[in-house]
C-alpha cells in the first residue's frame, strides 16, 4: 500500500509539472506566432520546467493538495505577453490566453485515447499488474489536465478565464474588470475554502471525465 501511495504521489506530481510546463509553453509559443516575441526572448517557449516553475503554485500548493488528497490544481510562472506587439491585440490576446487551457485539454484527450490501448491487467510477473504504472499515468494525465483547464478558465483575474473575460468586454469595462486582479488570489482562496471552487468546476470536470474515460 505504501509503495502504491508513493507511486501515486510521484506520478501525480510529475504529471502536474509536465502539464503546467506545456500550459505556459503554449502561451509563449502562440504569442510568438501571433507577433509578440517577449516570452520567446526570455526563453519561455520551452518544455524545460525550470523556466516555468512558481515556488508556491507549482510546488507548495500541489504537494499540499496531493498529500491531503485534495483536487490537484496549481499554476506556473505567468508567461509575459505584450498585447501591443500582437497583430490584432484584443483578439490575439484572447487566443494566446486560451492556448494554455486548450493545451491541457489536448493532453487529456490524447491520454484518454492511450488509456484505451493499454491492457487492463497483465499478471505475468508473480501476479503483479505490470501495466498499472501506465494506467495510473494515463489516468492522472486525464484527470489533472481536465482540472487545470477548468480551474484556469474561471473568470477571475489573473487566471486565464479572467483574461479572456477582459478581452471580450468593452475596453473601458475591461480596464475596471482587470483591477480585480489585485484581489484575484484572495478570491481564489475564498472559493477553495468555502467549497465554491468544487461547485464551479466539479460538474464540468465529472462530465468531461465521463466522456473521456
Amino acid at each position: 500500500m505504501a509503495d502504491l501511495d508513493i507511486s501515486y504521489l510521484v506520478i501525480a506530481f510529475a504529471v502536474l509539472i509536465f502539464s503546467l510546463t506545456v500550459h505556459e509553453a503554449a502561451h509563449a509559443w502562440s504569442a510568438s506566432r501571433l507577433g509578440d516575441d517577449t516570452a520567446r526572448r526570455l526563453g519561455r517557449v520551452s518544455l524545460n520546467p525550470m523556466v516555468h516553475v512558481d515556488p508556491i503554485g507549482t510546488l507548495l500548493l500541489p504537494l499540499v493538495a496531493i498529500i491531503g488528497n485534495l483536487p490537484i490544481i496549481g499554476w506556473a510562472k505567468p508567461t509575459p505577453v505584450n498585447p501591443r506587439n500582437l497583430r490584432h491585440p484584443r483578439r490575439d490576446n484572447v487566443l494566446v490566453t486560451v492556448a494554455g487551457p486548450a493545451s491541457n485539454l489536448m493532453i487529456a484527450v490524447v491520454a484518454a485515447m492511450a488509456l484505451r490501448l493499454i491492457p487492463a491487467a497483465d499478471p505475468s510477473v508473480e501476479g503483479m499488474d505490470v501495466s498499472s504504472p501506465l494506467i495510473l499515468l494515463a489516468i492522472q494525465l486525464v484527470d489533472i489536465n481536465l482540472l487545470l483547464a477548468l480551474f484556469n478558465m474561471i473568470p477571475v483575474p489573473p487566471l486565464d478565464g479572467g483574461r479572456v473575460m477582459a478581452g471580450l468586454l468593452p475596453p473601458a469595462l475591461a480596464i475596471r474588470y482587470n483591477q480585480l486582479g489585485r484581489y484575484g488570489f484572495i478570491i481564489i482562496y475564498a472559493l477553495m475554502l468555502t467549497g465554491a471552487l468544487g461547485a464551479l468546476i466539479g460538474p464540468p470536470y465529472y462530465f468531461l471525465r465521463t466522456m473521456l474515460r
